[in-house]
Protein backbone atom coordinates (compact mmCIF):
# COMPACT_ATOMS: atom_id res chain seq x y z
CA UNK A 1 0.00 0.00 0.00
CA UNK A 2 2.83 2.40 1.00
CA UNK A 3 4.58 1.55 -2.27
CA UNK A 4 2.43 0.68 -4.64
CA UNK A 5 -0.60 1.89 -4.00
CA UNK A 6 -4.15 0.55 -5.14
CA UNK A 7 -2.45 -1.19 -8.19
CA UNK A 8 0.15 -3.45 -5.88
CA UNK A 9 -2.85 -4.41 -3.40
CA UNK A 10 -5.14 -5.14 -6.31
CA UNK A 11 -1.99 -7.76 -7.22
CA UNK A 12 -3.36 -9.85 -4.20
CA UNK A 13 -5.92 -12.45 -4.99
CA UNK A 14 -8.00 -15.22 -3.86
CA UNK A 15 -5.45 -17.89 -3.21
CA UNK A 16 -6.65 -21.90 -4.28
CA UNK A 17 -6.71 -24.01 -1.13
CA UNK A 18 -6.28 -21.09 1.24
CA UNK A 19 -10.29 -20.74 2.75
CA UNK A 20 -11.35 -16.91 3.45
CA UNK A 21 -13.72 -15.93 6.00
CA UNK A 22 -17.56 -17.01 5.25
CA UNK A 23 -20.14 -13.92 4.51
CA UNK A 24 -22.79 -14.17 7.21
CA UNK A 25 -26.23 -13.12 7.34
CA UNK A 26 -27.93 -10.67 10.14
CA UNK A 27 -31.71 -11.74 11.32
CA UNK A 28 -34.65 -10.18 9.68
CA UNK A 29 -37.54 -8.67 10.51
CA UNK A 30 -40.17 -10.42 8.24
CA UNK A 31 -40.06 -11.79 4.70
CA UNK A 32 -42.00 -8.90 3.23
CA UNK A 33 -39.44 -5.94 5.46
CA UNK A 34 -36.53 -8.62 4.00
CA UNK A 35 -37.85 -8.46 0.33
CA UNK A 36 -38.85 -4.23 0.35
CA UNK A 37 -35.62 -3.30 1.78
CA UNK A 38 -33.72 -4.23 -1.67
CA UNK A 39 -36.58 -3.50 -4.07
CA UNK A 40 -37.39 -7.16 -4.74
CA UNK A 41 -34.05 -7.43 -6.43
CA UNK A 42 -33.31 -10.62 -3.98
CA UNK A 43 -32.39 -13.97 -4.12
CA UNK A 44 -34.65 -16.78 -2.17
CA UNK A 45 -33.09 -19.95 -0.66
CA UNK A 46 -33.75 -22.72 1.48
CA UNK A 47 -32.18 -21.78 4.99
CA UNK A 48 -30.74 -25.55 5.57
CA UNK A 49 -29.95 -26.51 9.22
CA UNK A 50 -26.24 -28.19 8.17
CA UNK A 51 -22.80 -27.18 8.77
CA UNK A 52 -21.38 -24.29 6.32
CA UNK A 53 -18.45 -25.46 3.79
CA UNK A 54 -16.03 -24.35 1.72
CA UNK A 55 -14.58 -26.01 -1.06
CA UNK A 56 -11.59 -25.42 -2.99
CA UNK A 57 -10.38 -27.19 -6.21
CA UNK A 58 -7.55 -26.84 -8.51
CA UNK A 59 -6.93 -29.43 -11.09
CA UNK A 60 -7.11 -32.24 -9.32
CA UNK A 61 -6.35 -30.84 -6.02
CA UNK A 62 -9.62 -30.57 -3.54
CA UNK A 63 -10.07 -29.35 0.10
CA UNK A 64 -12.96 -28.74 2.18
CA UNK A 65 -13.03 -26.27 4.83
CA UNK A 66 -15.33 -25.76 7.88
CA UNK A 67 -17.24 -22.37 9.03
CA UNK A 68 -14.26 -21.95 11.54
CA UNK A 69 -11.81 -22.42 8.54
CA UNK A 70 -10.59 -25.78 9.89
CA UNK A 71 -9.12 -28.18 7.26
CA UNK A 72 -11.93 -31.67 7.09
CA UNK A 73 -11.08 -32.56 3.69
CA UNK A 74 -9.53 -36.62 5.03
CA UNK A 75 -13.15 -36.67 6.56
CA UNK A 76 -15.42 -36.31 3.66
CA UNK A 77 -14.22 -38.36 0.81
CA UNK A 78 -18.01 -38.13 -0.70
CA UNK A 79 -17.81 -34.47 -0.82
CA UNK A 80 -14.19 -34.77 -2.53
CA UNK A 81 -15.51 -36.70 -5.15
CA UNK A 82 -18.35 -35.05 -5.86
CA UNK A 83 -16.38 -31.38 -6.44
CA UNK A 84 -13.49 -33.73 -8.73
CA UNK A 85 -16.13 -34.25 -10.91
CA UNK A 86 -17.51 -30.68 -11.92
CA UNK A 87 -16.66 -29.36 -15.24
CA UNK A 88 -13.94 -26.73 -14.25
CA UNK A 89 -10.43 -26.72 -13.65
CA UNK A 90 -10.22 -25.22 -10.86
CA UNK A 91 -13.18 -23.27 -8.34
CA UNK A 92 -14.34 -22.35 -4.85
CA UNK A 93 -17.83 -22.79 -3.74
CA UNK A 94 -19.64 -21.70 -0.38
CA UNK A 95 -22.24 -23.92 0.42
CA UNK A 96 -24.23 -26.52 3.24
CA UNK A 97 -23.79 -29.96 3.69
CA UNK A 98 -26.10 -32.43 5.30
CA UNK A 99 -26.77 -35.69 5.86
CA UNK A 100 -30.29 -36.95 4.84
CA UNK A 101 -33.10 -39.45 5.75
CA UNK A 102 -33.95 -41.99 3.13
CA UNK A 103 -36.59 -39.63 2.14
CA UNK A 104 -34.61 -36.67 1.59
CA UNK A 105 -35.55 -34.94 4.57
CA UNK A 106 -32.55 -33.31 6.23
CA UNK A 107 -31.42 -35.77 9.29
CA UNK A 108 -30.55 -33.53 13.04
CA UNK A 109 -27.45 -31.22 13.06
CA UNK A 110 -25.52 -32.89 15.49
CA UNK A 111 -25.64 -36.24 13.04
CA UNK A 112 -23.91 -33.95 10.16
CA UNK A 113 -21.46 -32.78 12.48
CA UNK A 114 -20.67 -35.92 13.80
CA UNK A 115 -18.72 -36.59 10.27
CA UNK A 116 -16.50 -33.61 11.13
CA UNK A 117 -13.37 -34.94 12.80
CA UNK A 118 -14.14 -39.01 11.70
CA UNK A 119 -11.27 -40.48 10.84
CA UNK A 120 -12.67 -44.00 9.54
CA UNK A 121 -15.08 -45.01 7.02
CA UNK A 122 -18.53 -43.54 7.77
CA UNK A 123 -22.04 -44.90 6.69
CA UNK A 124 -23.36 -41.49 7.12
CA UNK A 125 -23.27 -39.63 3.58
CA UNK A 126 -22.94 -35.99 3.05
CA UNK A 127 -24.68 -34.22 0.76
CA UNK A 128 -23.41 -30.82 -0.48
CA UNK A 129 -25.79 -27.53 -1.12
CA UNK A 130 -23.79 -25.02 -2.61
CA UNK A 131 -24.99 -21.29 -2.84
CA UNK A 132 -22.34 -19.35 -3.53
CA UNK A 133 -19.37 -19.13 -6.72
CA UNK A 134 -16.10 -17.35 -5.22
CA UNK A 135 -13.72 -18.18 -8.01
CA UNK A 136 -14.25 -20.15 -11.46
CA UNK A 137 -11.32 -21.33 -14.25
CA UNK A 138 -9.14 -18.31 -12.69
CA UNK A 139 -11.16 -15.52 -12.01
CA UNK A 140 -11.85 -14.06 -8.48
CA UNK A 141 -15.98 -13.68 -8.17
CA UNK A 142 -15.80 -12.08 -4.91
CA UNK A 143 -16.40 -8.69 -6.00
CA UNK A 144 -18.80 -8.85 -8.49
CA UNK A 145 -23.01 -8.96 -7.74
CA UNK A 146 -24.81 -11.99 -6.76
CA UNK A 147 -26.75 -12.12 -9.54
CA UNK A 148 -23.31 -13.05 -11.71
CA UNK A 149 -21.98 -15.28 -8.84
CA UNK A 150 -25.20 -17.09 -9.21
CA UNK A 151 -25.27 -17.16 -12.34
CA UNK A 152 -21.63 -19.03 -12.49
CA UNK A 153 -22.90 -21.19 -9.64
CA UNK A 154 -25.36 -22.94 -11.93
CA UNK A 155 -23.00 -23.45 -14.82
CA UNK A 156 -20.10 -25.02 -12.51
CA UNK A 157 -22.81 -26.73 -10.12
CA UNK A 158 -25.88 -27.49 -11.73
CA UNK A 159 -27.98 -29.89 -9.31
CA UNK A 160 -25.15 -29.67 -6.54
CA UNK A 161 -26.56 -25.76 -6.78
CA UNK A 162 -29.62 -24.68 -3.78
CA UNK A 163 -32.67 -23.94 -5.76
CA UNK A 164 -33.25 -20.27 -5.55
CA UNK A 165 -36.08 -18.16 -6.67
CA UNK A 166 -34.67 -15.03 -7.95
CA UNK A 167 -36.79 -11.52 -7.69
CA UNK A 168 -40.09 -12.94 -6.83
CA UNK A 169 -43.19 -11.39 -6.01
CA UNK A 170 -44.17 -11.33 -2.48
CA UNK A 171 -46.53 -14.09 -3.13
CA UNK A 172 -43.88 -16.50 -4.51
CA UNK A 173 -41.43 -15.83 -1.71
CA UNK A 174 -43.77 -16.42 0.87
CA UNK A 175 -45.25 -19.98 -0.48
CA UNK A 176 -41.20 -21.18 -1.00
CA UNK A 177 -40.84 -20.01 2.72
CA UNK A 178 -43.70 -22.61 3.64
CA UNK A 179 -42.32 -24.99 1.22
CA UNK A 180 -38.97 -24.77 3.27
CA UNK A 181 -40.32 -25.36 6.63
CA UNK A 182 -42.66 -28.48 5.21
CA UNK A 183 -39.31 -29.78 3.61
CA UNK A 184 -37.81 -29.65 7.56
CA UNK A 185 -35.50 -26.10 7.04
CA UNK A 186 -35.02 -23.83 9.49
CA UNK A 187 -36.69 -21.00 6.90
CA UNK A 188 -34.97 -19.02 4.04
CA UNK A 189 -32.43 -16.80 3.36
CA UNK A 190 -33.28 -13.09 1.49
CA UNK A 191 -30.05 -12.21 -0.29
CA UNK A 192 -29.53 -9.18 -2.22
CA UNK A 193 -28.51 -9.86 -5.96
CA UNK A 194 -26.67 -6.39 -6.43
CA UNK A 195 -24.23 -6.96 -3.68
CA UNK A 196 -20.59 -8.87 -3.59
CA UNK A 197 -19.27 -11.23 -1.32
CA UNK A 198 -18.39 -9.42 2.09
CA UNK A 199 -16.12 -12.15 3.64
CA UNK A 200 -15.83 -12.40 7.24
CA UNK A 201 -18.71 -9.37 7.67
CA UNK A 202 -22.40 -10.14 8.78
CA UNK A 203 -24.32 -7.37 7.17
CA UNK A 204 -27.98 -7.08 5.62
CA UNK A 205 -26.96 -7.97 2.02
CA UNK A 206 -28.15 -11.77 3.59
CA UNK A 207 -31.01 -11.79 5.63
CA UNK A 208 -32.15 -15.24 7.48
CA UNK A 209 -35.94 -15.76 7.99
CA UNK A 210 -36.73 -17.97 10.76
CA UNK A 211 -40.21 -19.00 12.75
CA UNK A 212 -39.46 -17.49 16.17
CA UNK A 213 -41.05 -20.30 18.62
CA UNK A 214 -42.05 -18.94 22.41
CA UNK A 215 -42.73 -21.68 25.15
CA UNK A 216 -43.72 -21.24 28.76
CA UNK A 217 -41.17 -22.97 31.07
CA UNK A 218 -40.53 -23.28 34.37
CA UNK A 219 -37.49 -22.51 36.28
CA UNK A 220 -35.59 -24.96 37.95
CA UNK A 221 -32.49 -23.01 38.94
CA UNK A 222 -29.62 -20.59 37.82
CA UNK A 223 -26.07 -20.16 37.81
CA UNK A 224 -24.08 -17.55 39.40
CA UNK A 225 -22.81 -15.24 36.90
CA UNK A 226 -19.39 -13.98 36.07
CA UNK A 227 -17.69 -10.74 34.46
CA UNK A 228 -19.66 -8.05 34.39
CA UNK A 229 -22.50 -10.55 35.68
CA UNK A 230 -20.44 -11.41 39.15
CA UNK A 231 -22.88 -11.35 41.83
CA UNK A 232 -25.87 -11.73 40.15
CA UNK A 233 -27.86 -15.19 39.29
CA UNK A 234 -27.80 -15.38 35.66
CA UNK A 235 -27.87 -18.70 33.45
CA UNK A 236 -31.21 -20.18 33.58
CA UNK A 237 -31.80 -23.46 33.92
CA UNK A 238 -35.14 -24.43 31.91
CA UNK A 239 -37.69 -27.54 32.51
CA UNK A 240 -40.98 -28.31 30.60
CA UNK A 241 -43.88 -29.51 32.66
CA UNK A 242 -44.42 -33.25 32.62
CA UNK A 243 -48.14 -34.41 31.44
CA UNK A 244 -48.13 -37.34 33.88
CA UNK A 245 -47.87 -35.30 36.66
CA UNK A 246 -44.05 -36.18 37.56
CA UNK A 247 -41.24 -33.18 38.29
CA UNK A 248 -40.41 -30.91 34.94
CA UNK A 249 -38.19 -32.12 32.67
CA UNK A 250 -35.19 -30.25 31.94
CA UNK A 251 -34.90 -28.86 28.46
CA UNK A 252 -32.04 -26.67 28.18
CA UNK A 253 -30.12 -23.40 29.95
CA UNK A 254 -30.00 -19.62 28.57
CA UNK A 255 -28.76 -16.58 29.94
CA UNK A 256 -29.66 -14.60 27.05
CA UNK A 257 -32.09 -11.66 26.73
CA UNK A 258 -31.81 -10.85 30.78
CA UNK A 259 -31.46 -7.11 31.30
CA UNK A 260 -29.73 -5.58 34.17
CA UNK A 261 -33.28 -5.05 36.18
CA UNK A 262 -34.04 -8.92 35.49
CA UNK A 263 -30.66 -9.80 36.56
CA UNK A 264 -31.36 -7.75 39.62
CA UNK A 265 -34.93 -8.84 39.99
CA UNK A 266 -33.72 -12.61 40.14
CA UNK A 267 -30.85 -12.28 42.49
CA UNK A 268 -33.58 -10.81 45.05
CA UNK A 269 -36.27 -12.87 44.44
CA UNK A 270 -35.01 -16.80 43.62
CA UNK A 271 -34.03 -17.19 47.22
CA UNK A 272 -37.42 -17.00 48.42
CA UNK A 273 -38.09 -20.45 46.40
CA UNK A 274 -34.60 -22.14 46.42
CA UNK A 275 -34.57 -25.87 47.26
CA UNK A 276 -30.86 -26.52 47.45
CA UNK A 277 -27.59 -24.63 46.08
CA UNK A 278 -23.93 -25.57 45.31
CA UNK A 279 -20.92 -23.45 44.45
CA UNK A 280 -22.27 -22.47 41.18
CA UNK A 281 -26.33 -22.83 41.48
CA UNK A 282 -29.25 -21.83 43.12
CA UNK A 283 -31.97 -24.55 43.02
CA UNK A 284 -35.58 -23.79 42.89
CA UNK A 285 -38.77 -25.23 43.58
CA UNK A 286 -40.64 -24.90 40.23
CA UNK A 287 -42.89 -22.24 40.92
CA UNK A 288 -41.57 -19.69 38.28
CA UNK A 289 -42.93 -19.31 34.94
CA UNK A 290 -40.62 -17.87 32.47
CA UNK A 291 -41.80 -17.15 28.52
CA UNK A 292 -38.91 -18.16 26.20
CA UNK A 293 -37.76 -17.82 22.31
CA UNK A 294 -36.28 -19.89 20.63
CA UNK A 295 -35.47 -20.73 17.14
CA UNK A 296 -36.33 -24.84 17.35
CA UNK A 297 -35.84 -28.16 19.11
CA UNK A 298 -33.33 -30.67 18.38
CA UNK A 299 -32.43 -34.03 20.00
CA UNK A 300 -29.94 -34.13 22.76
CA UNK A 301 -28.74 -36.89 25.31
CA UNK A 302 -27.83 -33.87 27.38
CA UNK A 303 -30.90 -33.87 28.84
CA UNK A 304 -33.56 -36.12 30.71
CA UNK A 305 -36.22 -35.19 27.83
CA UNK A 306 -33.97 -36.27 24.82
CA UNK A 307 -34.65 -32.68 23.23
CA UNK A 308 -32.88 -29.31 24.01
CA UNK A 309 -33.91 -26.10 23.15
CA UNK A 310 -31.78 -23.87 19.90
CA UNK A 311 -30.80 -20.23 20.94
CA UNK A 312 -33.34 -19.80 24.05
CA UNK A 313 -33.95 -16.75 25.11
CA UNK A 314 -35.78 -15.03 27.62
CA UNK A 315 -38.61 -12.61 26.91
CA UNK A 316 -40.14 -11.83 30.22
CA UNK A 317 -41.80 -13.73 33.06
CA UNK A 318 -44.96 -14.97 33.55
CA UNK A 319 -46.84 -13.98 37.17
CA UNK A 320 -49.83 -14.69 35.63
CA UNK A 321 -48.92 -18.01 34.95
CA UNK A 322 -48.65 -21.05 37.56
CA UNK A 323 -46.21 -24.07 36.92
CA UNK A 324 -49.31 -26.08 36.41
CA UNK A 325 -50.16 -23.91 32.86
CA UNK A 326 -46.56 -23.89 31.55
CA UNK A 327 -46.01 -25.43 28.29
CA UNK A 328 -44.94 -30.22 28.49
CA UNK A 329 -42.48 -31.35 27.32
CA UNK A 330 -45.20 -33.12 24.63
CA UNK A 331 -45.23 -30.09 23.15
CA UNK A 332 -41.68 -29.07 22.66
CA UNK A 333 -40.91 -32.75 21.28
CA UNK A 334 -43.56 -31.69 18.90
CA UNK A 335 -40.89 -28.87 17.47
CA UNK A 336 -38.72 -31.15 16.68
CA UNK A 337 -37.33 -31.71 12.27
CA UNK A 338 -40.04 -34.12 11.52
CA UNK A 339 -42.28 -34.13 14.01
CA UNK A 340 -45.92 -35.06 13.47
Amino acid sequence: ARTGGAAALAAFRLELGRPVQPMLASPGATLEEAVAEFDGQVSVEHKMDGARIQVHRDGDSVWVFTRTLRDITASVPELVELVRKLDCTSVVLDGETLALEDSGRPRPFQETMSRFGATVAQELLLHPYFFDCLHLNGDDLLDVPLRDRRRALGEVAGGLAIPALIAPDPEAAAEYFDGALAAGHEGIMIKSLDAPYAAGRRGRAWQKIKPTHTLDLVVLGAEWGYGRRTGYLSNLHLGARDPEGGPPIMVGKTFKGLTDALLQWQTSEFPRHERDRDAGTMYLHPELVVEIALDGVQTSPRYPGGVALRFARVVRYRPDKEPHQADTIDTIRALLPGAK
